[in-house]
């Protein structure tokens, strides 16, 4: 005689389940900006492909290039600049 596990039971076990790796949510991406102290932002993948943030990478990348050591994307501007930037990006 077997333990019959009901559909309640379960989705309650795949919703403790963790939805996030390493803190950022499945379709988002942490990204630190900054220019002495950098901040940890999560924000859409999506805006990634948008014009107005390729620019900021690619002037980003000509100034001060990719290679940080903090594991994540790290872009050297102010972080007032990357949150007006981000919430243009909101808007669209």
């Amino acid at each position: 005689m077997g333990i019959k596990v009901t559909p309640f039971i379960q989705a309650s076990r795949i919703l403790r389940r963790p939805s996030t790796t390493g803190g950022v949510l499945k379709g988002h991406c942490a990204v630190y900006a900054g220019e002495s102290q950098k901040k940890r932002f999560v924000m859409p993948i999506s805006y990634l492909s948008q014009p107005l943030f390729q620019d900021l990478l690619a002037q980003a990348e000509e100034e001060f290039g990719f290679d940080h050591s903090m594991g994540g994307l790290t872009i050297a501007c102010k972080e007032d600049v990357f949150i007006d930037l981000t919430s243009r990006l909101r808007r669209l």
